[in-house]
């Protein structure tokens, strides 16, 4: 669900049934006789955690293998093209931010609003910086996402992981492709995802961002610099 990154993640325990809780902060050492065939960065890496877990010590439990690729997308074709650009950790985190948001606003789907709202949330991208320079902030979107579509039902939970509406899926393959277009090398960033926000005319993030300020020109700005948002190092 992200970019060509892994997380992998093991908890240490002594707990004779074997029961592992998620969400441990520690961190997997592979042991030294450990042989992968590709580099953990690298653009193929699957790993079943079943084999994994086999070369863990004893007291060892695997609790989650997660390998970060590529957001979801409605072109799978598309997926298998080795030039395919990788989304920026940034762009990831945004996403992931904007599912949490859908859901702590109990809605069942994460569409373009959650996406702009995820961007603020995760905060330290250009283009999360260039909508606060221009007085959207993430209190603003808020508030008029909820004047725009509604409060959800008290009783009602979303879903883990809330499914994008059509029109979110198009602003992320939107930016996929606007990357792949312009023919510039380095990841797509949450420049990119605005900017496929922006895209969707109908969609509720272009039309909150509208109604705070946000226009084609300074869309237009934003793109001049959308292949600039820092990255972070693999190392």
């Amino acid at each position: 669900m992200a970019a060509r990154a892994i997380s992998v993640f093991a908890i240490s325990t002594a707990s004779p049934t074997g029961y592992t809780k998620q969400g441990s902060s520690s961190f997997l050492s592979f042991p030294r006789n450990f042989k992968s065939d590709c580099s953990l960065f690298g653009q193929n890496l699957l790993i079943q955690s079943s084999n994994l877990c086999s070369v863990l010590p004893k007291k060892q439990t695997c609790s989650a293998v997660t390998v970060l690729y590529s957001l979801p997308t409605a072109k799978p074709d598309r997926e298998v093209v080795e030039n395919t650009p990788k989304w920026s950790a940034r762009g990831i985190k945004s996403f992931a931010m904007s599912e949490l948001e859908a859901r702590k606003l109990k809605y069942p789907k994460t569409g373009t609003e959650a996406l702009l709202m995820g961007i603020l949330v995760e905060g330290t991208s250009n283009a999360a910086k260039f909508l606060r320079a221009n007085g959207i902030t993430l209190f603003k979107v808020r508030d008029e996402t909820i004047a725009l579509l509604g409060k959800s039902d008290m009783y009602y939970f979303s879903p883990e992981h809330p499914p994008l509406t059509e029109q979110a899926q198009r602003a992320l393959d939107w930016a996929v492709d606007e990357k792949l277009k312009s023919g510039e090398p380095g990841e797509i960033t949450a420049s990119h995802l605005l900017l496929g926000i922006w895209s969707e005319k109908e969609g509720a993030g272009h039309k909150i961002m509208a109604t705070l300020g946000f226009d084609d020109e300074k869309a237009k700005e934003l793109a001049k610099s959308a292949n600039e948002d820092v990255t972070f190092s693999s190392s």
